[in-house]
């Protein structure tokens, strides 16, 4: 669908700072798909810089402006408007800056997107940073989830359908036996060779496939067996990302705490064009009330009226 000019025009001027009506750009941006938003993009060389790697980026000016513009719901305004490449990898840089707490971001970032999304984000972090994002994790991370980080960022997965089940069920033994057989000897499992082999080169329906052998030899779920949080996040996204994102938000819904709230943001943002509605579908089995209600009775003004209109994006 070709862009609205009077929409296009309303949009410029409300990120230029006249007449700004919040409830356009909710309405706007809420409904334009990826290419109505790249075409915007392109027609606002004032706001958006064409990166020699081939995509629109924002200009960091205007960033810094528009984030003392738009109060409640500026960042997700923000993060919207961005190409999903530079969106993801703004979102690494701060989960760096913010240390141990939002490493998880940085695992969702890289076991939930595809194996070419995930390599546009790692393009678009050296473009906007002048640093690969795996060189920043490796300097500026001291800790044991370091060597899992790394090999989860640097990953190209296969993508395909094949499966080689008895490679899977072999493979699901080996982690049988670093996690329980051997736990006494492991104390950082996170650290162990094969299970950062198993769980950063393997492709996810190998991974899923090694989930349900696990479960068929042990009795027990991998990531129920796992006590490091960062490798039951890994498992969570790679095998069950629409639980794992529904668990995010609702933790992000009922803490009081500004770090967690802020994954509300992020997830609804980041999954409005790939899988919104299964996260809601799997939100309402697992709490037993829809994510639109809760976003409508926790949420306030704009910012909710704008997170609804991404969720209805899916329905």
């Amino acid at each position: 669908m070709a862009l609205i000019n009077q929409e296009v025009e309303a949009l410029t001027n409300a990120l230029s700072g006249i007449g700004i009506d919040e409830k356009s750009l909710i309405s706007t941006l809420g409904k334009w798909d990826a290419n109505e938003r790249e075409a915007f993009r392109e027609a606002n060389p004032n706001f958006f810089i064409k990166d020699e790697r081939n995509f629109h980026k924002w200009d960091d000016h205007c960033v810094r402006l528009l984030k003392h513009e738009f109060m409640r719901f500026k960042n997700a305004v923000v993060l919207r408007a961005m190409h999903p490449w530079e969106r993801d990898a703004r979102l690494a840089k701060e989960g760096l800056k913010k240390g141990p707490q939002a490493y998880g971001a940085l695992i969702e970032i890289a076991c939930t997107r595809s194996s070419d999304q995930l390599l546009g984000a790692r393009k678009a972090y050296h473009a906007l940073f002048e640093h690969s994002f795996e060189e920043d994790i490796a300097t500026h991370i001291h800790t044991k989830e370091r060597k899992l980080l790394v090999a989860l960022v640097s990953a190209y997965r296969y993508e395909g359908p094949k499966v080689k089940d008895e490679i899977a069920k072999s493979e699901a033994q080996v982690l049988i036996n670093i996690i329980k057989h051997n736990r006494p000897n492991k104390p950082n499992i996170i650290e162990d060779d094969e299970i950062i082999r198993i769980l950063a080169t393997r492709s996810k329906l190998h991974i899923q496939a090694i989930y349900k052998y696990y479960h068929e030899i042990s009795g027990n779920y991998l990531d129920e067996d796992l006590e490091d949080l960062r490798l039951k996040e890994t498992v969570q996204c790679l095998c069950a990302p629409h639980t794992y994102f529904s668990k995010v938000l609702d933790a992000a819904l009922s803490s009081e705490d500004k770090n967690i709230k802020k994954a509300l943001t992020r997830v609804i943002v980041t999954r409005a064009d790939m899988d919104i509605s299964n996260i809601t579908e799997e939100y309402q089995k697992l709490y037993g009330v829809s994510l639109s209600q809760k976003i409508a009775d926790v949420a306030k003004g704009n910012y909710k009226d704008f997170l609804l209109a991404l969720i209805s994006r899916g329905e």
